[in-house]
């Protein structure tokens, strides 16, 4: 068999050909990127539509996915997607349980704002939830810049509330937890048991007495493990869809408050030792504080004090039970008591109530911060009682030494006058008690000196007043003025006390003047 060349080569060249030109034409046509099967759903689809695969989320359209990254809810897509749903469609936890069982719902929102459309099916197994803005008009454009502010807008206010110091959520009418900001959720987190996740619906912190009876200023506490009480103070707001309420830290609050009542509690108890009747009143003059001895003072009973009473229902109660002055003008007597409580709020007003069974009271009116007025009442009966027997006594022994014939003028150990008797006034011509401030035994030897011939006794007077320590009784002679020679005694008392006793010598006694006589008797 012979090879006919010729046509060999022909078909060669006409293959060669073919190739070539296939190639160049493919090379000159323009290149097309195929879509490449990513999704489940074309880029064509428009909506936002899930397909679920029980909680799992198998695929979503770009504004699906777009939604839930959108959520504050950290935690699984279906999560997430729920916390998009509960508040604007009811029960839908509910709705979606009879999906398998009737393989198709159909869903209206509830509530204000836009009007949205949910459709849910089974498919093979999956879940596939479309969701529609029935609102929406196909036939316009949102603006590019304006929704670009609007997303600028929504980041910020996000960014906020998830920053704010405080715990932000809101609860739904039947009380389930449907949103949260990220103080909360991580609030959550930390109560939550070791190995378990967040769950719908979001887990509940509080108690429900902040919604459910609409207070507007509550305070409850948080026990997280391993960590002190928390406290917030919660308020909480109605609307159509349920309840938001906000929980600040009121931990400091807490502590000065504890602070405080440790503090009024020790000064009660203090108080309560006091014999000394304590009332204080408030800038509305209510009273506020009192201990056990303002009773016993007053006879009032602790029920009617427990009433938190005004200073004057105070005052007219102590005088029906006859623990005030009786004023003989009961008008006048209130005028004093207007008069009374303005003094004691500058701190001015101190007085002794003498009452008709015959004790004494002193009250004393003390004004305190923010105008607060703390009134004390002391019963200083038996004060007063020793304080008019004590000048008693002082009249009785002045009016015992104003009947002896000889001068005596009595020194402490200071040197003060602390007393004399008529007969000093008429011997040396003057009344110390004058001016009993300035009668000092330099003061009076001056006097002495000017009313007698010079002498060396005065001097050596003020030198045995001004001694301390043991001494011993001296006597000498001065010649007054008027001739009359004047014998002098002095003598040490008790406590450091001198006696200076002067006694005038009838000229009839004989006796010459023995300075150096008495001037050894001194140095004995």
């Amino acid at each position: 068999m012979t090879i006919d060349w010729p046509v060999v080569l022909a078909l060669l060249a006409a293959a060669l050909f073919a190739a070539s030109s296939g190639m160049i034409a493919l090379w000159l046509l323009p290149s097309r990127d195929l879509p490449s099967a990513t999704s489940v759903f074309t880029d064509t689809q428009s909506g936002t539509v899930f397909l679920f695969d029980g909680d799992v989320m198998i695929d979503g359209t770009p504004e699906a996915k777009a939604l839930l990254a959108a959520s504050p809810v950290q935690s699984g897509q279906w999560t997430r997607m729920m916390a998009f749903l509960s508040p604007r469609f009811a029960d839908i936890e509910a709705q979606f349980s009879r999906l398998p069982v009737e393989g198709a719902l159909a869903l209206t929102s509830t509530g204000q704002g836009r009007q949205l459309l949910l459709k849910a099916e089974l498919r093979g197994g999956l879940t596939q939830i479309a969701l529609i803005d029935a609102t929406q008009d196909r036939g316009t454009a949102t603006d590019p810049l304006s929704q670009h502010a609007i997303l600028e807008e929504l980041t910020l206010l996000r960014e906020t509330v998830a920053r704010a110091p405080m715990l932000l959520w809101r609860e739904s009418a039947d009380g389930d937890v449907i949103w949260a900001n990220g103080p909360y959720l991580l609030q959550a987190c930390a109560m939550l048991e070791e190995g378990r996740d967040l769950g719908w619906p979001l887990p509940r912190l509080f108690e429900r007495r902040a919604s459910t009876q609409g207070a507007r200023d509550q305070r409850q506490s948080l026990s997280p493990k391993g960590s002190q009480l928390l406290w917030y103070d919660i308020i909480s707001q109605s609307d159509a869809t349920g309840w938001l309420l906000f929980a600040t830290p009121a931990d400091s609050a807490v502590k000065a408050e504890t602070a405080l009542r440790d503090f009024m509690q020790t000064l009660t108890k203090t108080f309560a030792q006091l014999p000394i009747g304590l009332a204080i009143f408030d800038r509305d003059r209510k009273l506020q504080l009192f201990n056990p001895a303002l009773m016993d003072l007053t006879n009032l009973q602790p029920d009617f004090l427990s009433m938190r009473p005004s200073l004057l229902s105070v005052l007219d109660a102590m005088r029906d039970r006859k623990m005030l002055p009786e004023p003989k003008d009961y008008r006048d007597w209130r005028r004093q008591i207007v008069d009374m409580e303005k003094a004691a709020a500058s701190g001015l007003y101190e007085e002794t109530w003498s009452l008709p069974d015959g004790q004494t009271y002193r009250v004393v009116g003390r004004p305190h911060p923010n105008g607060a007025l703390a009134l004390m009442i002391e019963d200083i009966s038996t004060e007063m009682l020793r304080t008019r027997r004590y000048r008693a006594d002082l009249e009785l022994g002045q009016s015992v030494i104003d009947e002896v014939d000889a001068a005596i003028a009595v020194f402490s150990q200071s040197g003060q006058l602390v007393m004399s008797n008529a007969a000093y006034s008429v011997l040396w011509a003057h009344d110390p008690g004058e001016s009993l401030g300035d009668s000092t035994v330099r003061t009076l030897s001056a006097h002495w000196r000017s009313h007698s011939a010079p002498s060396s006794i005065w001097a050596e007077v003020e030198d045995y007043i001004a001694t301390v320590g043991d001494r011993q009784s001296w006597h000498g002679e001065a010649r007054l003025l008027d001739g009359r020679l004047v014998s002098c005694r002095f003598s040490p008392l008790a406590g450091g006390a001198s006696l200076a006793l002067f006694r005038p010598i009838d000229p009839a006694e004989s006796g010459q003047p023995r300075l150096a006589e008495n001037k050894g008797l001194r140095r004995a």
